[in-house]
C-alpha cells in the first residue's frame, strides 16, 4: 500500500481532525506524511489550502486525503472543491444527521476552545497541568490529598508524560513518584504515600526497554545496566502487589490506554461528563 499524503483542515487547532484521522489511518497498514493545517477560517485561507492540496496531488501522482472540519460553508466549499484530493468532511458527516435528529440547527461555533475564560472545565485543567507540575518526580508532598491519581513505578517507566496527558486531557490532578531502591530496602511505600494508598496505581516497564531509555539519558551508568533494571523492575511489582496497588506495563500502550485505564480503575466518574 503506497504511503500518501493526508492533511487535516480545521478552522480551529486541528487537534480533532488529526485524532480522529489518525484513529481511521491506524486500521491500514502504511505510514503516510501529515500535514496540519489549522486555522483556516477565512477564503483567502481556504484557497491557499485548496492550491496546496492540488499542488500535492500532482507533485505524488497520488491524490492526497484531506480530513477537515470546517463550519464555514464557502471555506468548506473551497477546501472541497480541491477535487484532487479525497476530502473527508467529519463534522458534516455527524452535525447533519445529528441535527435531523435533535430538530435544531447547531451553533455552527468555530473552534473547540471559545470562550475560554467562561469555562469551568478549562480553568479546571489549567489548574490540574498547575498541579501535576508541582508534584512531578516526587518534587512535593504537599496536598497530596488534593490529588485524584497518584502514579508510582520506577524511574523512566512513564509517569510524567502519563500525569501531564491526564491533566490536560481530562483535568485530573495526577501526582507522580518514583520508587527507588530506598523505597524497596524499607520494604513499604514511603511514608508520604502510605495514607493515600487507594489513589495509587502503578507504572511497570520491561527491563530492558527501561535499560535502553535509561542509556539514553546516562549511559554506561548503574541506573542503566540491565541488571540494576531487572532488579529494580522486580522489587517496584512486588511491592505494588503487596500494597494492593493496581498497576500496568507501560511498554507496549499508548499515553492513552494508560490514562484510560486510571480512569477505569481510579476514577471511573471522570468516563462520565
Amino acid at each position: 500500500m503506497p504511503n500518501r499524503t493526508v492533511f487535516f483542515v480545521s478552522d480551529g487547532t486541528g487537534i480533532t481532525a488529526e485524532t480522529f484521522g489518525n484513529s481511521i489511518l491506524a486500521q491500514f497498514p502504511a505510514k503516510h506524511r501529515h500535514v496540519r493545517r489549522p486555522f483556516i477560517d477565512c477564503v483567502e485561507k481556504a484557497q491557499q489550502v485548496a492550491e496546496e492540496i492540488a499542488a500535492t496531488a500532482q507533485r505524488e501522482g497520488r491524490r492526497p486525503i484531506v480530513f477537515i472540519t470546517l463550519v464555514n460553508e464557502e471555506v468548506r466549499r473551497i477546501v472541497k472543491g480541491a477535487s484532487q484530493g479525497l476530502v473527508l468532511d467529519m463534522f458534516n458527516t455527524f452535525v447533519e444527521p445529528l441535527e435531523a435528529e435533535f430538530g435544531v440547527k447547531s451553533n455552527h461555533r468555530v473552534g473547540r476552545f471559545s470562550d475560554v475564560a467562561k469555562s469551568e472545565e478549562y480553568n479546571d485543567r489549567i489548574e490540574a497541568i498547575n498541579f501535576s507540575l508541582a508534584h512531578d518526580d516526587g518534587q512535593s508532598a504537599r496536598n497530596l490529598e488534593s490529588a485524584d491519581v497518584i502514579l508510582v513505578g520506577v524511574s523512566r517507566s512513564g509517569k510524567t508524560p502519563t500525569s501531564l496527558y491526564l491533566a490536560m486531557q481530562h483535568g485530573i490532578k495526577a501526582a507522580n513518584y518514583p520508587l527507588i531502591p530506598e523505597d524497596f530496602e524499607r520494604g513499604h511505600l514511603p511514608s508520604s504515600l502510605a495514607p493515600h494508598k487507594r489513589k495509587c496505581f502503578g507504572l511497570s516497564i520491561d527491563p530492558e526497554r527501561l535499560c535502553q531509555i535509561r542509556n539514553e539519558r546516562r549511559p554506561g551508568s548503574r541506573y542503566a545496566a540491565i541488571e540494576n533494571c531487572r532488579w529494580e523492575v522486580h522489587q517496584a511489582e512486588v511491592m505494588m502487589r503487596r500494597e494492593g496497588i493496581g498497576w500496568l506495563s507501560s511498554t507496549h500502550k499508548s499515553i492513552e490506554e494508560i490514562a484510560t485505564t486510571i480512569l477505569r480503575d481510579i476514577r471511573p466518574d471522570r468516563l462520565i461528563y
